[in-house]
């Protein structure tokens, strides 16, 4: 696989993710072929297929609680379009060199204060991350192995526990970052090469080409 630049490989993922996102409700067959494109996205990050798995089975159960009362027919195509968009960013965020999300978000072309908020999205990310595997440790020390007990373990009560720690965790790094003499811009630039610019060009003519065609199908 060739090395792609950070800025290149989060383009590259919002590529997928938007296109997905944008399809016809019951588009199964272009849903497909976004599913086999995050596939191949993760295989060629070379993604932890451990971690990978576990952290999106715990963002699932949210989801399903999120979709199911739609309905089984409508929440089935949602929370497989939502899979394929957590296959790719969780690839991407998971591959991803410590505290090196700003870099990569400095390419997109979008204002400063959101770029802040995805910035301090992704802190949070990693932050969130180091706290399930921590937990997740915690319980096989206790012997609560095997998938069936690790489901025991993510109950309600465990999963707010999670995010009160992991809440905890970002309030402290970012008050560690303002101490620092953050102030909502990093003093990096990262721009897309020619070749980068033309492949990423590529890449959006093909997934406006299946996101359009689910439309007249």
């Amino acid at each position: 696989m060739p090395k792609l630049s950070l800025p290149l490989r989060l383009q590259l993922s919002l590529v997928i993710v938007v296109g997905a996102a944008l399809l016809k409700h019951h588009a199964w067959y272009g849903l497909g072929v976004y599913g086999a494109i995050a596939l191949l996205w993760a295989w060629l990050l070379r993604v932890p297929i451990r971690q990978l798995g576990g952290l999106i089975g715990t963002e699932l159960i949210f989801l399903s609680l999120l979709t199911l009362p739609l309905g089984w027919e409508r929440a089935s195509f949602l929370i497989v379009r939502s899979l394929v968009c957590l296959i790719t960013m969780n690839s991407f965020l998971l591959t991803l060199p410590p505290h090196s999300f700003g870099i990569a978000l400095k390419s997109l072309p979008v204002p400063a204060p959101i770029k802040e908020n995805l910035l301090l999205a992704g802190q949070y990310m990693e932050i969130l991350l180091s706290e399930v595997t921590r937990m997740r440790r915690s319980a096989q020390l206790r012997g609560l192995t095997g998938t069936g007990a690790w489901l025991r373990y993510t109950s309600a009560a465990m999963i707010g526990a999670l995010y009160l720690r992991s809440l905890d965790r970002a309030e402290r790094v970012y008050a560690a970052m303002v101490a620092r003499g953050y102030n909502g811009q990093l003093p990096i630039d990262s721009t897309l090469r020619p070749k980068e610019r033309f492949g990423l060009l590529v890449a959006w003519a093909i997934a406006a080409t299946v996101t359009l065609t689910s439309y007249k199908i």
